[in-house]
């Protein structure tokens, strides 16, 4: 049963402050964020826990604060409470202890967020004046972590300041906003969340009031100019559609969670500055911020925050999972090689003579997590029917196809990911003496028919699907030397192998127009491997054969498989985002066991196994060849 959000995303909090678990993917070296109130980790003292430091946003039970969204979003990447702490705290700049690298400040304007970057970081509290100052992110030239990952809000203050009273305002609010992720950039950030304001004429503090319009209005014209300053930077720029999400929210309260039939964008928990809801506000019937959207006139509850959190990690999260998808397709060419190698055990027919072959197997995938791609558990099964001809004694050519099914969940809320592989191979084989060669050319078509990225959103989880096909090419070839003569009964052949394969995945768009629903790029995957083993076989009695196989490859191709995607709908908005790493080494090993039933007809099974850091694959199939 899935935990209420306020309790989540403290447990989340307490459990990551004593330990950072690599439990979960997480390739940027920190979190940084700017803002304004929506993102404060608390730089203003709390009298009622000064550590903790006040926060916009609700208390709950114990009386804290909830976390707001870089918080849950910081914690559930993996790091500590220190590191997602406010860089300003009066209290914490007394007592010595160490600032975190959350700069936002509630009552921020969008031009003291950038001062928060460029010059100096300033906590005031009217009318006592300036409580903090401290050097900007990167004041007196310092430079930005090209690694980590940025987080920016801001744009409410310059309305609620009274700065925003037309278009033309709005326009520049967000071109300052923007200002600050290209100071970022310039800098040397690469990776920059940025928040899209939400629409403040659906919030309590305007919405039923005669300027709930105009200020959707101007919201919508804030957004817009800084979409497109934001295009213009040359960064990975991750836009969150807040208007969107928040929209779907209020359409759809149960789904996510929050109170039915109760005025989500009128009323608010606290009382402060807006209406009280009557039933869930602090002073309702049963109290409960997480029912409600909003705890003020414009701050959301731990509700709210819990959403939006969840919502950037269902985007940074996407990648981690998306880029399995050629790896899937990569398993399946593996095992067509692997029948095919256990097939060639088989005695060969007589020149002039066609052999038939028929297999069936089964296939497990596992995949565990990487600082940049999701665990995922697969399973899949196949049929391989197929012929050769011998043309001479030293000669073999033949052509195999066979049919793929795979299912692989993965990521933590098990996204359900299915590709049917219909691949056809040609290969030739070679002996003469001890002397032996094999080579296999292989094609095919890939069909992801059934996408479901399945990610938390609230108290529930989402699924966005999608559907797209793909191709596979391949081609094989080893050489070996048999240290036993050819009627010995062992034989012994250490051998040198080469394998080159590439995967093409077809961009794709998820179903439907949701704030979370994304675009992706098409993905490409090419591997070149290199290696060395021994085959060996021994016969037992009148057809029976035993024979096991065992090589060590090394991947040239271990390049990070990075993804480009935007939001369905902020379409003009790219960003490219870290995936899966290929294994640079990989061990297999094959066992297999054959026995004639009649002369020409042979019964087969197999056991084939590949281990690199991140990946295991097994298989086992059952064959049937007959000579005619």
């Amino acid at each position: 049963m899935r935990k209420p959000p306020y309790l989540r995303s403290l447990l989340g909090l307490l459990t990551l402050a004593c330990s950072q678990a690599m439990a979960a993917p997480s390739p940027y070296s920190t979190l940084i964020v700017f803002g304004d109130s929506l993102s404060d980790a608390g730089q203003f003292p709390d009298p009622q826990n000064l550590l903790d430091g006040t926060r916009f946003t609700n208390r709950g039970a114990d009386g804290r604060y909830a976390p707001v969204s870089p918080m849950i979003l910081g914690a559930r990447l993996g790091y500590s409470s220190t590191e997602l702490g406010p860089s300003t705290s009066p209290v914490r700049g007394r007592l010595q202890l160490p600032d975190g690298n959350n700069w936002a400040v509630g009552g921020y304007r969008t031009d003291q967020i950038l001062e928060s970057i460029t010059d100096t970081s300033v906590v005031d509290l009217p009318p006592f004046g300036t409580l903090r100052d401290r050097p900007g992110y990167l004041a007196n030239g310092l430079q930005a972590d090209p690694n980590a990952l940025y987080y920016l809000t801001g744009g409410g203050n310059d309305f609620l300041q009274g700065l925003v009273n037309s278009p033309a305002d709005a326009a520049a609010a967000g071109a300052r906003l923007a200002a600050s992720a290209q100071a970022l950039q310039q800098g040397g950030a690469r990776y920059i969340m940025v928040w899209m304001l939400p629409d403040l004429g659906l919030t309590p503090s305007f919405s039923g009031t005669p300027n709930q319009g105009a200020i959707s209005q101007l919201s919508q014209a804030f957004n817009q100019s800084l979409l497109s300053q934001l295009g213009q930077i040359d960064a990975q720029i991750i836009p969150l559609n807040i208007p969107a999400l928040l929209n779907e929210a209020v359409a759809d309260p149960a789904q996510y969670g929050l109170a039915v039939g109760q005025n989500l964008i009128g009323t608010c928990y606290s009382g402060d500055d807006c209406v009280e809801n009557p039933v869930y506000g602090i002073g309702g019937a049963t109290p409960d911020p997480t029912k409600l959207l909003f705890n003020d006139a414009v701050h959301p509850t731990i509700a709210g925050q819990q959403l939006i959190a969840d919502y950037g990690y269902s985007i940074l999260s996407a990648p981690w999972e998306l880029t399995l998808l050629p790896e899937m397709a990569h398993a399946s060419l593996r095992a067509q090689q692997d029948e095919l190698r256990n097939q060639w055990q088989s005695p060969w027919q007589q020149v002039g003579e066609w052999q038939a072959i028929v297999a069936a197997g089964a296939q497990d995938l596992d995949f565990d997590s990487q600082n940049s791609a999701a665990s995922g558990d697969g399973r899949g099964y196949n049929l391989t029917i197929g012929t050769s001809y011998r043309l001479t004694e030293a000669w073999r050519v033949g052509l195999v196809a066979g049919a793929y099914r795979q299912k692989l969940e993965a990521g933590p809320s098990d996204s359900d990911y299915r590709l049917d592989s219909y691949l056809a191979t040609v290969f030739a084989q070679f002996q003469y003496s001890r002397w032996w060669a094999d080579a296999a050319l292989t094609g095919g078509h890939l069909d992801y028919d059934d996408l479901k990225r399945t990610f938390a959103l609230g108290i529930n989880d989402r699924t966005e699907r999608g559907d797209t096909d793909g191709e596979a090419w391949a081609a094989s070839g080893r050489l070996g030397f048999n240290l036993a003569a050819s009627g010995s009964a062992w034989q012994l052949s250490p051998f040198i192998s080469a394998d080159y394969a590439r995967v093409k995945v077809d961009g794709y768009a998820e179903e439907g127009d949701r704030s979370t629903a994304l675009v992706f790029d098409e993905q490409e995957r090419t591997s070149r491997r290199a290696g060395a083993g021994l085959l060996g076989s021994v016969m037992f009695g009148q057809g029976t054969k035993l024979y096991a196989e065992a090589a060590y490859e090394h991947e040239f191709e271990d390049d990070r498989q990075d993804l480009t995607m935007h939001l369905a709908t902020v379409p003009d908005n790219d960003f490219t985002l870290a995936g899966y790493t290929p294994h640079g080494n990989l061990t297999r090993a094959s066992l297999g066991l054959s026995q004639a039933l009649a002369p020409g007809l042979t019964l087969r099974g197999n056991y084939n196994w590949r281990k690199s850091d991140e990946l295991t694959q097994q298989g086992a199939s059952l064959a049937l060849s007959l000579d005619f």
